[in-house]
């Protein structure tokens, strides 16, 4: 027999089923290995077997056992699966008689199965024969298959019942429940089903963000077709929607892909326009499939869109429509476009209520209508790069996911029981191998406590198996409900009164008491398990996503708010009105307050240089997140030039470094709770202000890859050292700045800054230099640092009022803050201290006090029981 007569679907069974004979060490190919591989998932012959009626594992088992009843040869130089067996040459013989009786050139696997149910003495044939299977049968399903088609390609199998193989019929899929109701979208549902009722351009497309319903609204019509909702034209349609990555898979050889794409269009257009086409992600078609010396899909559906002879709907997003569909004019002007917005938040909370009860079956667990409020408006105001109602939906479907999670996992009191089981278990073995009379009196103890503590144990597991046992009951009958609901739809579709009546008044009002029944025994008393979702566990499934605490306000949590300012101070000395501000604006973001659309506040700090500027700024951070790193610092003196700029929104495209982001913009993508400072903001180039304007006033940036980042959770402190001079001279003995240098600095500023920038910003705070009474305070907070770190090493260290004194007499300097007084106690007391310490005088549990040595003009380490004096320079500057 000629091999070149097979189609490519036979060659390839054949080479499997040499591997089955090498797998099994048989020497001969057979019948059996053949068709142990066509029977497989996705192999027409096993669709054929399946619709005559034959029980699939029956015939799969059969084909095992004529398999194991040939015999296995060992031995080095044996070659397996090398020849045909007599039978499958008789059968391969037969089917290419079949071939000519049907007028096919090829030989199909279709065609393997007429052969061999005219094979007498064939072991599988005589199965089959059997089993109940003609010859008239399997010739009607074979032509039924083929739609009365000739074989003429070696491909043309991977065409037969292509929309089955290739698509999704969504009317089908409705009408038996596995898909989520559609809720809403009434207008652009209407929209749809117009333009596909027009005579010409009846090929809808559906544009719109990621996320917002397109493929819902595509259900949402098959929903209505099932329900026979619709007009006239649209009644008794079928939706497929084709799946472009299965049509594509797989096609190894030239022609093979357009031949499977036009047996699913010459499925569409025998239809005679009862069934549309559903492509998503439309913009794939364009280029899909083509190679050198080949059409891609986009040119293949133009001719049919051209004639009217192709119902086809399309959904891709706004940018890809515009990247590949606006190119290929000739096909966009082939379908009308409809928009599809991101639904309102009431349109989505209403979407949400409507969809509750199948993730309530799903999960297994109650969902307040808090939480769907909740997830509605906290995903709007917070998941700012995603869109509704999908990232609403997300919420809902984690916080029941993680409720569940918890219902599955033992109850926090159980969990605690068992641990304190096994402690006292291992006490338990550990005492009797004590032999003394505190040890036995001690046994006794803990054998009496382990019994309590077993008891408990086995009482809470029980409660907490009855309590599971309740939910899945429950579970179950709200599964009952939906199901009993869907039958209903169903018998009004059929117009099967009979069947709907029982449904309507007898069934569903029946399981509606028993669930009523159920609900109110599950909450009548205190459970182990927490079964509910409620807006609390919303917003903490927020807060893991974005970093953002929109939870409620724990206790604590309160409480550090409350004092804030008072732990500001602690660490921001001689600033109060720089931390009174700050303060303020974080508490209106947490009592949610402050304007939405709006970042959380934004400052600029001037003043002279070491008073406080980007301490505070730290503080702040330490305070909110417990940790100086959560904060975002940005220096501007390296945005000096013009060129620098585009580096905090990222280079643009075509330059070195585009891929990689901006160095703001992606800092706050990834952390948008935070404080962003800008340090030495008057050191930036111009254009930087003019980027900081959108920041300022809307709350968001575009970066280069045309990303809009959100900075309506971030604080943003810009420092800056303008007009340090004049506040210098115009602060008078008790700290206060004078309104004379108030106002030059504002002139200085206006002068330095542009209007519409200076204007946006919340509030600007002049730092006072520090008084001599600050500069003492600041001396005792960096020795308490000090006595921190030698704590560490059990040294204890204090400091006299007078050495305090002196120490910041002698390390401060107005022109310079509080900088220079870490080097005056690193060289004053940090290092004659260190040579204290190797040298051994200072060690483990001595005490050190600084104090002033009699001359008056140096510091002295007095110790428990050595007293070493240090002199140092008496020149004060």
């Amino acid at each position: 027999m000629n091999p070149d007569i097979l189609t490519q679907s036979v060659t390839d069974a054949i080479a499997e089923a040499q591997q089955i004979a090498v797998n099994r060490k048989q020497q001969s190919i057979g019948v059996s290995h053949l068709f142990k591989f066509l029977i497989q998932p996705g192999q027409l012959d096993r669709q054929i077997f399946s619709e005559l009626g034959l029980n699939m594992d029956k015939l799969n088992t059969e084909l095992d056992h004529e398999i194991d009843s040939i015999s296995e040869v060992e031995g080095s130089n044996v070659a397996y699966g090398q020849n045909l067996s007599p039978d499958l040459y008789r059968l391969l013989q037969k089917a290419d008689e079949v071939r000519k009786d049907l007028g096919d050139e090829y030989v199909a696997s279709d065609t393997l199965v007429l052969a061999v149910v005219q094979m007498s003495g064939s072991r599988f044939g005589d199965y089959l024969n059997e089993q109940g299977l003609t010859l008239q049968q399997v010739k009607n399903k074979v032509t039924e298959i083929r739609g009365g088609e000739k074989i003429t390609s070696k491909n043309q199998e991977e065409g037969f019942k292509a929309l089955e193989k290739y698509g999704t019929d969504l009317v089908k899929a409705m009408r038996s429940g596995k898909r989520d109701p559609i809720i809403g979208r009434d207008e652009e549902i209407m929209t749809v089903t117009r333009i596909l009722s027009r005579k010409t351009k009846n090929n809808p497309v559906l544009i719109g963000e990621p996320g917002v319903g397109k493929t819902a609204i595509v259900e949402g019509l098959a929903q209505r077709i099932a329900r026979g909702d619709v007009p006239e034209n649209l009644k008794n349609k079928s939706i497929f929607s084709l799946d472009m990555g299965s049509l594509i898979a797989g096609a190894k050889y030239r022609g093979e892909f357009e031949e499977r794409l036009k047996a699913v269009l010459n499925e569409v257009k025998k239809s005679n326009g009862d069934i549309i086409m559903f492509i998503d992600e439309i913009h794939n078609i364009v280029g899909a499939g083509k190679t050198e010396g080949s059409m891609d899909a986009g040119n293949l559906l133009k001719p049919m869109l051209a004639r009217g002879e192709l119902h086809l709907i399309g959904a891709t997003t706004t940018d890809e429509y515009r990247q590949y569909m606006e190119k290929d004019r000739a096909l966009e002007r082939r379908f009308q476009k409809v928009p599809v917005a991101e639904p309102s938040v009431d349109d989505t909370i209403t979407i949400l209520r409507g969809l509750r009860e199948r993730y309530e079956i799903h999960h297994g667990v109650r969902i307040h209508d808090n939480a769907l409020v909740a997830a509605a408006k906290l995903s709007d105001r917070y998941i700012t790069d995603r869109y509704l109602p999908d990232k609403a939906l997300d919420l809902v479907d984690e916080a029941s996911a993680s409720i569940r999670v918890e219902m599955n996992s033992a109850p926090t009191e159980l969990d605690q029981a068992r641990r304190q089981q096994m402690r006292l278990q291992v006490e338990e073995a550990a005492l009797k191998q004590e032999t003394d009379e505190a040890s036995k009196d001690r046994l006794k103890e803990v054998q009496k406590t382990l019994a309590d503590v077993k008891e408990t144990v086995s009482s809470l597991n029980a409660r907490w198996e009855d309590e599971k046992q309740s939910l899945d009951a429950l579970s179950q009958k709200k599964t009952e409900l939906d199901k009993a609901n869907h039958d209903l739809s169903e018998a009004e579709a059929q117009y099967d009164l009979d069947k709907a009546a029982v449904l309507q008044h007898g069934t569903i009002p029946q399981l509606k008491k028993e669930l009523a029944a159920m609900e109110d025994k599950d909450h009548s008393g205190d459970w182990l398990v927490e079964e509910s979702v409620t807006e609390k566990e919303i917003a903490a499934v927020v807060a893991k996503m974005t970093g953002i605490p929109v939870n409620r306000l724990v206790a604590t949590e309160r409480e550090k708010l409350l004092h804030l300012a008072d732990n500001l101070h602690k660490r921001v000395i001689g600033q109060d009105e720089a931390v009174q501000a700050v303060s303020d604006a974080v508490l209106r973001s947490r009592a949610g307050l402050q304007d939405p659309s709006k970042p959380l506040g934004s400052f600029l700090f001037l003043g002279p240089t070491g008073v406080g500027k980007t301490e505070l700024a730290k503080a702040l951070a330490e305070n909110l997140f417990d940790s100086e790193s959560e904060m975002i610092r940005i220096d501007m003196s390296e945005y000096m030039e013009k060129e620098s700029v585009s580096r905090l929104v990222g280079a643009a495209p075509g330059y070195i470094g585009y891929e990689e982001g901006g160095q703001l913009t992606e800092a706050v993508r990834r952390h948008p709770y935070s404080i962003v400072l800008f340090d030495e903001i008057e050191k930036a180039h111009p254009d930087v202000f003019n980027l900081l304007l959108q920041v300022l006033d809307d709350g968001r940036l575009t970066d280069s890859q045309g990303r809009t980042v959100n900075f309506k959770n971030t604080l943003l402190i810009m420092t800056s050292n303008l007009g340090s001079d004049i506040l210098l001279e115009g602060t008078d003995a008790q700290g206060q700045i004078s309104d004379d240098a108030k106002k030059q600095v504002a002139s200085l500023l206006q002068r330095s800054f542009k209007p519409e920038f200076l204007n946006r910003i919340d509030d600007t705070i002049m730092f006072k230099p520090l008084t001599m009474a600050d500069v003492e305070q600041i001396v005792g907070k960096l020795i308490q640092r000090l006595s921190a770190r030698l704590a560490e090493q059990q040294i204890t260290l204090t400091i006299t009022p007078e050495a305090t004194n002196w120490l910041a007499k002698r390390g401060y300097l107005p022109a310079y803050g509080a900088r220079p007084l870490e080097r005056t106690i690193t060289s004053v007391v940090e290092t004659p201290l260190a040579k204290l310490i190797i040298g051994g005088k200072v060690s483990a549990q001595t005490s050190v006090e600084l104090t002033m040595n009699e001359a008056g003009n140096g510091i002295t380490f007095k110790t428990s029981s050595t007293v070493s004096d240090q002199h140092v320079d008496s020149e004060i500057n």
